[in-house]
């Protein structure tokens, strides 16, 4: 029997229940159409956002409704 986990947040050593999606792409290396998704939890949503922002990154946040919402990359 397979234990299933709920998505986790994407920030290095978090393992709270995410909350929110972060999607980005880096306009160097992908296609404008390319999204890559980071997981947020509440806590880390502004950190992972600033992140991403400050890199010209970020294009989209949405809420985590449920895992077959994302596609983390």
């Amino acid at each position: 029997m397979v234990e299933e986990i709920a998505p986790q947040c994407s920030a290095k050593g978090c393992r709270a229940t995410a909350t929110w999606q972060l999607h980005w792409n880096n306009p160097k290396i992908h296609t404008p159409e390319r999204r890559k998704t980071w997981l947020a939890c509440d806590d880390h949503r502004p950190t992972l956002g600033s992140f991403l922002d400050a890199r010209g990154f970020l294009r989209e946040v949405t809420p985590f409704i449920a895992p077959e919402s994302a596609a983390v990359s």
